[in-house]
């Protein structure tokens, strides 16, 4: 399994209510994606703070790499991509990915 991390530095100026109708795009990818299996989407609520700005964020499992790859290609989701840079603090550089390989 793939679970693919996402994490965002929204600009101030995107309120709550914009940053949910961009993160449901990714939400609403998984009927389009054959092993896309879940997706877990909302705001940082780590006490901790180390989120480095990233205020909001989501995971996505993926049965492997071959539905992860997919994902990546698929048209809706760069529709998803780009809202979610322009959205973001410095576009791309407001976004970080990260993917693990969850195993057993």
């Amino acid at each position: 399994m793939i679970r693919h991390c996402v994490f965002i530095r929204f600009k101030p100026e995107i309120d709550a209510v914009e940053r949910s109708r961009i993160l449901a795009m990714i939400a609403a990818l998984q009927p389009r994606i054959p092993g896309f299996l879940q997706a877990h989407i909302g705001p940082n609520v780590s006490p901790e703070g180390m989120d480095k700005g990233f205020s909001d964020g989501f995971v996505v499992d993926f049965a492997d790499a071959g539905a992860r790859d997919a994902y990546l290609v698929d048209s809706e989701h760069a529709k998803a991509g780009v809202a979610i840079t322009a959205a973001a603090v410095g576009g791309a550089e407001g976004i970080l990915v990260f993917d693990i390989e969850v195993v057993g």
